[in-house]
């Protein structure tokens, strides 16, 4: 009967969150870092157009990643 409530209970729980904190935490950790290089080379930040396309492409793609993340653990 205690194995049956156990078994239950298992099935019951909920998906492990920790897919999700990892990809935020390292969206939240680029965000300050494009901040922080921002604000330290406002003038030439960033270096090309190419490097613009590279970086918003990067913020897009951990953006992506989180919201998945997100949508999986539920």
């Amino acid at each position: 009967m205690l194995a049956t409530l156990l078994l239950a209970a298992e099935e019951g729980s909920e998906p492990s969150k920790v897919p999700f904190e990892i990809a935020a935490a390292v969206l939240v950790a680029w965000a300050l870092l494009l901040a922080f290089v921002g604000i330290r080379r406002h003038a030439t930040f960033p270096a090309s157009a190419g490097v613009q396309r590279g970086l918003m492409f990067l913020t897009a793609l951990l953006v992506a990643a989180t919201m998945f993340t997100a949508v999986i653990t539920g």
